[in-house]
């Protein structure tokens, strides 16, 4: 038996976020047992919290989605800290806990909201115009203001559209971006309207992965910020929504912070319990 916890992540109201299901002390799994769990709580990511291995680590964790492990995500990060914060962790420093992943040690910061030092992008720069070709005829797009890779992992590329109501009215075709080795993750960002309660919509489509479309991106955000504030297209703080299409109220909360980014947002607790494993 291990101890379970399913957390909502970037909301503050439970069924709104993005649910990530974490299974405690997971060292003595294996692999395959750790990716059936993954595919039975059918969820976009399921966590496994395990003893570190690398200096200045609390814990280590290992991220799933349906199909295969990824070595770095960001809703999961968060609610992941939440869960072993809720089981008893004691950050070593004080400060908030860091954790050991496939992207290296990744320090969450736990004040108001618990937040995430985005890693560096594995891949960054334009996107070619044979592979915006393919983009824009997958999402059904052809006015696109902008696009970058923003890859810190799971193979991030991102558009931007000319506004928030273009994001949400966007019906992709799922398949061709699937089967297709330039959007294998792809993600649209928007502007809201001056004076809005959130300054961008998000969107995550990643369908390779076993996810059509993802409720609330940790990972997608914090490369989203890692381009669009130093390319000039957003201030150095701002908050995102995501997941309205799918009736969830995500909210993503950004700091940058000269070559820093904070990633943050609410979690709650859902389920607490046991997994018979």
């Amino acid at each position: 038996m291990h101890r379970f916890t399913q957390v909502d992540v970037f909301t503050d109201e439970l069924f709104t976020g993005n649910p990530v299901a974490v299974v405690h002390d997971a060292d003595d799994l294996t692999d395959a047992q750790m990716a059936a769990i993954a595919s039975w709580t059918n969820l976009s990511e399921t966590t496994f919290l395990l003893r570190p291995t690398q200096p200045g680590a609390d814990y280590r964790l290992r991220i799933f989605t349906p199909r295969r492990e990824l070595p770095f995500a960001g809703h999961p990060t968060l609610g992941s800290a939440r869960a072993w914060l809720e089981a008893g962790g004691v950050p070593h420093d004080g400060a908030g806990p860091v954790q050991e992943c496939g992207a290296g040690l990744v320090r969450v910061r736990a004040a108001q909201r618990l937040s995430f030092e985005a890693p560096p992008l594995v891949r960054s720069g334009p996107v070619d115009a044979a592979d915006l070709t393919v983009l824009t005829a997958g999402l059904g797009v052809d006015d696109v203001v902008d696009a970058a890779w923003v890859d810190n992992g799971p193979g991030w590329v991102a558009v931007l559209l000319r506004d928030a109501a273009t994001v949400l009215s966007l019906e992709p075709d799922l398949r061709a971006l699937g089967a297709s080795d330039v959007s294998r993750a792809v993600g649209v960002v928007g502007p809201h309207p001056a004076g809005s309660d959130v300054m961008f919509e998000v969107r995550a489509f990643v369908p390779a992965l076993g996810v059509g479309e993802d409720p609330v991106t940790g990972s997608l955000n914090a490369g989203l910020a890692q381009w669009l504030v130093p390319a000039g297209h957003a201030p150095s703080s701002y908050v995102a929504a995501q997941g309205t299409v799918l009736g969830r109220k995500g909210r993503i909360h950004v700091e940058h912070r000269g070559e820093q980014v904070l990633v943050g947002g609410d979690t709650v607790v859902g389920v607490a319990g046991t997994i018979a494993v």
